[in-house]
């Protein structure tokens, strides 16, 4: 048997009642508080239960993200939904198939060594009895705390861990109203929001008079600067908010710099340490330098955020396809001075694209309080796309300095790098701040906070994968965090990974090309970590590794372990260049461990490659002062179908290892690939995202 550590969801749900119900016979109810936003999670916690218990995985049902049926989970981030949850959940499946194994011995008067699960049906000595798990489970207490009793298989007899599994969730996506935004409840009623011109600027006047004379049948809601609409008809609400737009003034807002990423380059925000080794002072050699800058990028999620919200009885009830339903749940609470434990219940639907803190939470604040005009009716919000642009939180501008120092054999001896950035993670209803739009524009308001950003000890976020894997006598990892710039930015997918990965990793090219090095070789030379130098070298055989340029054409490599801690990636892809940068090609080994669903694991592998390709070619938020001139799809462009290369992963398992997170592992990885190969096929290296024509014409002059 092997015996395992506990998982952090355990300390908010220690028994294995928290996360497992046989109540109804021939089923198994799993219980978790992180939620499917794509990712294919819930086949793949299904798996590991089902495995343990050994009950066929078509008998399990899933509640998912329910904050007064489900267990108390952190949101669904950080690529931890394995790491930590499928952890918890193969304890918790483990300790409850002992508990009944135990009482069938008792009860059949056998020795436990002979008691065999054979789905659902108890076994003796190699005949069938009449129990089962669920006939036990009517006596057997199971709330009992699982690291009592928890007694993990061993890797022989396990039987769907590492099979490609059917996803559950495809089904129901195809044929059912599975997405929140296609759920229509009874009674349901449509709302429509204001969004002010920018996040700072309030409301100075509004012709209430005026809009009364053209929407009668329409109600108007305003508390404020904030102003709603309900209506009986969708498009009803949408003729509706766009005239209030019309009748509605504001205040010019707040300052900002003409140029922010400029500003963010050269900001006075105090410089926190990250990590230090030695003394980079004390080095001397070759200087070489990269300075990389990534622009505000919004999450542009292929359907606008959405939310439908209930009161009665002076309890609201929200579906939400938020990535955090109990810190939603707690935000709530805060607005509408609640005890939201016992007034609040945020239920979990799925939304089409979440990558991270985008304008889920706020979108279900505004139908909170449309739906407080109208006791015991739904009311459903959708945001416009332009609102999804302006409104939601943005992925933080940055702008990454990094220098190392090379000794006379090339080899690196000091290297430094800090990251600037606003705050990566302002998420709702932590530490007593509400965090949502709407509740700063409400009387009285909920005053803006910028949050600090997040710890080290969480994965980082300015400086999440700034500090590298790769050896060097004198380190220096420092960060800056500006507060007080009056864009709302939090968490997206990666959070400062991506440009930090691009940065180092164009570093060690630039180095290993002055040090006349291939670029596979000197990483490898730099490497101590043998699971780094194994994807490194599996992808580099992938892609038949050739280290220099022919005809425009160029193959460029990237590699990062997420937060240094989750699944090793490394990435090569070929870029062509015309009159744009075309990737033809990319090539991914990943390492996380123990795979749990090959199917899954490769699909977030590929997943966060065409994402990175979309974010490193194309994306980025245009502003006027603090306001977000973006506001579709044309002055917005995201990565086609047709544009999408050719893709091709290898997965290394280590089923003998703990699983890793891999959800955004491909994410750096796969835009420092881009950069490089860029850099080879051009000869000049582009730092400044997104690499589009006007950014190379730039590198180049």
């Amino acid at each position: 048997m092997i015996e395992v550590s506990a998982s952090p969801s355990l300390a908010d749900n220690p028994n294995c009642a928290d996360w497992l119900d046989l109540s109804e016979d021939g089923k198994v109810l799993l219980r978790t508080g992180k939620v499917e936003i794509g990712q294919g999670i819930l086949t793949a916690l299904v798996q590991i239960a089902a495995d343990e218990l050994d009950i066929a995985p078509e008998r399990f049902e899933v509640l998912s993200g329910h904050t007064r049926l489900g267990p108390l989970e952190a949101q669904t981030s950080s690529s931890l939904s394995i790491e930590v949850t499928g952890r918890a959940i193969r304890l918790a499946a483990s300790a409850v198939r002992q508990r009944l194994a135990d009482e069938a011995a008792t009860l059949l008067q056998a020795q436990r060594d002979e008691i065999e699960l054979v789905d659902g049906r108890v076994w003796v000595g190699g005949r069938e009895t009449p129990l089962t798990v669920w006939s036990l489970a009517r006596t057997v207490d199971l709330a009992v705390p699982v690291m009592d009793h928890a007694l993990l298989k061993p890797l022989a007899e396990r039987r769907l861990i590492g099979t490609a599994m059917p996803r559950l969730d495809l089904r129901q996506k195809l044929v059912g109203p599975a997405f929140i935004q296609d759920i229509a409840l009874d009674g349901m009623l449509h709302g429509r929001v204001l969004q002010p011109p920018s996040p700072r600027s309030r409301m100075v006047g509004f012709d209430t008079d005026a809009f009364g004379q053209r929407f009668p049948d329409v109600r108007l809601a305003r508390n404020g600067s904030f102003v709603g609409v309900i209506a009986d008809l969708e498009e009803t609400a949408v003729r509706a908010v766009a005239a209030a737009a019309q009748l509605a003034e504001w205040d010019g807002g707040a300052e900002v710099p003409a140029n922010i990423l400029d500003a963010i380059a050269v900001t006075d925000a105090p410089e926190l340490i990250v990590a230090e080794e030695g003394d980079i002072r004390a080095a001397s050699g070759t200087k070489v330098s990269v300075v990389a800058r990534k622009p505000f990028v919004a999450h542009a999620s292929i359907a606008p955020s959405c939310a439908i919200a209930t009161w009665r009885d002076g309890h609201l009830e929200i579906y939400s396809h938020t990535q955090g339903p109990h810190g939603l749940r707690d935000a709530m609470g805060i607005v509408f001075g609640l005890d939201a434990k016992e007034y609040v219940t945020v239920i979990h639907k799925p939304g089409a694209g979440t990558y991270g803190h985008s304008g889920q939470d706020d979108v279900a604040l505004d139908a909170a309080l449309l739906a407080k005009e109208v006791p015991g009716t739904p009311v459903r919000v959708v945001w416009s796309r332009s609102d999804d642009f302006a409104a939601a939180p943005l992925g933080p501008g940055m702008v990454v300095t990094s220098e190392a120092t090379l000794d006379g054999d090339g080899r690196i001896s000091a290297l430094s790098i800090t990251s600037n950035s606003q705050p990566h993670a302002q998420r709702p209803g932590r530490g007593g701040i509400a965090g949502l739009t709407a509740a700063e524009l409400i009387d009285p308001p909920f005053p803006w906070e910028s949050a600090d950003d997040v710890p080290m000890a969480r994965g980082g976020g300015a400086d999440r994968n700034a500090v590298p894997l790769y050896k060097t006598a004198n380190l220096r990892v420092a960060k800056r965090i500006i507060k007080d710039f009056p864009i709302r930015t939090s968490a997206f997918r990666g959070l400062g990974a991506t440009i930090n990965i691009f940065t180092l990793e164009a570093l060690m090219d630039e180095c290993a090309k002055v040090a006349g090095i291939d670029p596979v070789a000197y990483r490898l030379d730099h490497l101590d970590d043998e699971r780094a130098k194994a994807v490194i070298e599996r992808v580099a055989g992938m892609a038949g590794w050739l280290g220099e340029a022919r005809d425009g054409t160029a193959l460029g490599l990237g590699f990062g372990q997420y937060k240094n801690k989750s699944a090793y990636c490394a990435v090569v892809v070929k870029v062509e260049l015309d009159e744009a940068v075309r990737v033809s090609h990319v090539w991914a080994a990943a390492d996380a461990g123990e795979i749990i669903n090959p199917d899954g694991l490769e699909n977030q592998v590929e997943g966060g490659i065409v994402q990175s390709l979309s974010v490193v070619l194309k994306e980025a938020i245009a502003f006027e002062g603090d306001r977000v001139l973006t506001a579709g799809w044309a002055d917005y462009p995201i990565l086609k179908f047709t544009e999408v290369p050719e893709i091709a992963v290898e997965l290394i398992d280590r089923p003998d290892l703990p699983p890793l997170g891999a959800g955004e592992t491909s994410i750096g990885p796969t835009a420092a690939a881009v950069g490089n190969a860029v850099a080879r096929a051009l000869g000049v290296r582009v730092t400044s995202l997104p690499i589009d024509r006007d950014a190379i014409v730039a590198a180049s002059t």
